[in-house]
């Protein structure tokens, strides 16, 4: 009896003993559960930061664009502000020239002209000021970005496709047509 005794003391202990191990591998399995759930939380917000950080970069990166476009504009609006008043002054150049190359012969005459043409140089040196240019369409290649055909003729001169006479002049205002050019185009 006594061995039998001491026997279910053995499993007493022995169950004891391993109550505490099983809480142990509890405590241990529901920490490791709250690693893996910390783990998954890291890398969820590491994954947000990141997308934080694209669009950041993303949003800066058009801010950029938008500064260099904003600022392109404003040249481009200075550059061209003279404009509307150059086109408005083109039709008064052309009346000008229409008017010095009809002057009569005489000497009253010969002082009016010569009033008339100070006149025109200094409205044209003006407006070269503002950066007005008159193209040069005789003998050039027609280009319908610059020249306007209002005819074609036969030219013993010119090759076919060349400018051959300029009915009305073409104006450049620096590097934009402010007005094409009348022409006819050899065939």
């Amino acid at each position: 009896m006594k061995e039998e005794q001491s026997f279910t003391e053995e499993q007493e202990v022995t169950a004891t003993e391993q109550e505490p191990i099983n809480e142990a591998g509890a405590a241990e399995a529901q920490a490791e559960e709250m690693a893996g759930q910390e783990q998954d939380e890291l890398a969820r917000l590491k994954a947000e930061a990141e997308e934080q950080q694209q669009r950041y970069v993303r949003a800066q990166a058009d801010f950029d664009n938008f500064r260099r476009r904003t600022q392109k504009e404003k040249e481009e609006l200075a550059k061209y502000a003279s404009m509307k008043l150059v086109t408005e002054l083109v039709p008064v150049i052309d009346n000008f020239e229409r008017a010095m190359a009809t002057v009569p012969e005489g000497a009253e005459v010969e002082s009016f002209s010569k009033g008339i043409q100070m006149i025109f140089r200094q409205l044209e040196t003006v407006m070269n000021n503002e950066g007005l240019t008159a193209m040069e369409s005789v003998g050039q290649p027609f280009n319908p970005e610059f020249h306007q055909a209002i005819m074609q003729v036969e030219s013993d001169e010119y090759e076919e496709g060349i400018v051959v006479e300029e009915i009305q002049k073409g104006y450049m205002l620096k590097d934009k047509v402010l007005r094409p050019a009348m022409v006819k185009v050899s065939s």
